[in-house]
């Protein structure tokens, strides 16, 4: 009988390689066929790398002949986001600024997904250098949601949530600055983790915000993110990135613990917010009683700065964005403007063709904040913004143990629906915060909604380098309400036959 691999999940295609039922050149051409047969709908890729995957798959497969332990996730396909590099890809940030560029070496966090035995099956799209909230802004085209291909995928990493819900691979990586991560999942109903900043290096990672950014996985079941994260992690501090820290942990320890006696905390101030639509309040309110009944005892929290988070991020990730896209200048290497009279010319020229509107939005908002005059009136405010907020998510965790919110106000909107880029910013309100203080945050989906039928999930918070303790709550959640989202139903079973 015939398997897709929609069918499977991560554990399970790594099982069944392991003990013969299937090789991973079977599974890698599994999963080409269904980038080929689903992607033309998707359009969650921006560069397939079959040559890549069936090498990588090659290896495995002579290991295993070999007698050879097979590493975790010996064979699974992985889709990688198109601002990290690997050699033998375009590393383009979905911008014609790096149209062409060639990556010339492999980021840490994509190699030990490699080594822990993943097959590279290519590129997935985003919105331009990470700038956005639902792809729309990829230079090339959109990803569409695969619930509702007239509907957004969220942003910016949709197109490695969206791979994921279209059964195309079974993980992917993701980059959280303001949300990248958990929003997109949110809307594709699947799980997506933004762990504590420093416990997975950044190097090889195209920067947006060098004091937000975090590498993350996507994957259908926490299970999957748990031997994904275990990968990006377990092989220490990256000596690349000054940030990356130790985090010795196994995630899949204490993944099916209780929570029994666990404490939970709620914002009500949260669930009454401007924007948050009734569909995905339910939802949340739902997990909460689910989280009760296994055990669990729900606080009340306040966190008296939260309403300072968006305009606190939108000067620290502009001005941040300002000095690190400052790099493509259209000279060194980039998109080139032609017949340009002198270098300057040809910089600005360059810059100005090169980047879209919403990264030029973005890095103009950035050196403006950054200027004289403007510098301490608004960059220094949003700093001590940031402590504030810090120190209420603190003074939180000493009372609870994690807390639960909602990932998105809403489902996934229709393309154009937002056009107010002040509005689209909203799309993240749930998420920024945790960017700004560091913490870890997981998106899981809890079914459909009620009014929209499509995905709705609740976000998990909890401390610094607790990032296992939200996987076990997250997989209570799973448990008791949603047990892993499946495919897209519109693409189950279409292609990637084994």
């Amino acid at each position: 009988m015939a398997l897709n691999i929609d069918s499977l999940t991560a554990s399970q295609i790594a099982s069944g390689i392991a003990t013969g039922d299937f090789t991973a050149t079977e599974v890698a051409h599994a999963s080409l066929d269904a980038i080929e047969v689903r992607d033309g709908a998707v359009k969650a890729f921006l560069q397939v790398s079959p040559e890549l995957a069936l090498d990588a798959a090659a290896r495995i497969d002579a290991a295993r002949a070999a007698g050879e332990t097979l590493p975790p996730l010996a064979g699974v396909p992985l889709a990688i986001k198109d601002n990290m590099n690997l050699v033998g890809t375009r590393t383009t940030c979905a911008s014609r600024m790096l149209e062409n560029y060639e990556s010339v070496y492999t980021a840490t966090c994509v190699e030990r997904m490699l080594q822990a035995g993943c097959l590279p099956m290519g590129k997935a799209n985003m919105d331009e250098f990470a700038f956005g909230s639902s792809t729309e802004s990829s230079a090339f085209h959109r990803t569409n949601n695969p619930w509702d291909t007239e509907r957004v995928p969220g942003g910016s990493s949709g197109g490695s949530a969206a791979a994921v819900a279209a059964g195309e691979v079974a993980l992917s990586l993701g980059s959280d600055t303001g949300g990248s991560i958990r929003q997109p999942a949110s809307l594709c109903g699947i799980v997506g983790l933004k762990p504590t900043y420093g416990a997975v290096s950044r190097y090889g990672v195209v920067a947006f915000g060098s004091s937000l950014d975090q590498v993350g996985p996507f994957g259908r079941t926490v299970e999957d993110v748990a031997l994904a994260m275990n990968a990006l992690v377990g092989a220490g501090h990256d000596p690349y990135d000054c940030t990356s820290q130790d985090c010795p942990v196994d995630f899949l320890e204490h993944l099916e613990d209780s929570i029994e006696g666990k404490r939970v905390g709620i914002i009500p101030s949260f669930m009454e917010a401007e924007g948050l639509t009734f569909e995905v309040k339910q939802a949340v309110e739902r997990a909460a009683h689910e989280l009760e009944a296994q055990g669990a005892q729900l606080v009340e929290v306040d966190l008296p700065h939260l309403d300072a988070a968006i305009a606190a991020y939108y000067v620290i990730g502009p001005a941040e964005a300002f000095s690190n896209l400052a790099r493509f200048d259209g000279i060194r290497y980039g998109y080139q403007e032609e017949g340009c009279a002198n270098l300057t010319d040809q910089s600005s020229l360059s810059r100005a063709h090169g980047f879209g509107a919403e990264a030029k939005r973005r890095q103009m908002l950035g050196a403006y904040l950054l200027s004289s005059g403007v510098y301490d009136k608004y960059y220094y405010a949003a700093q001590k913004a940031r402590t504030l907020i810090t120190q209420d998510y603190n003074r939180a965790y000493e009372q609870v143990d994690t807390i639960l919110m909602p990932a998105s106000p809403r489902t996934a909107f229709k393309f154009g629906e937002i056009s107010d880029p002040t509005q689209m910013y909203l799309s993240d309100l749930y998420t920024i915060s945790i960017n700004i203080c560091g913490n870890g945050g997981i998106s899981v989906p809890l079914g459909l909604g009620a009014d929209t039928h499509l995905p709705v999930s609740a976000q998990l918070v909890g401390p610094a380098f607790k990032d296992r303790q939200l996987l076990t709550f997250a997989r209570a959640l799973e448990r008791g309400i949603a047990g892993g989202m499946s495919v897209a139903p519109d693409f189950a079973g279409k292609g990637g036959e084994l």
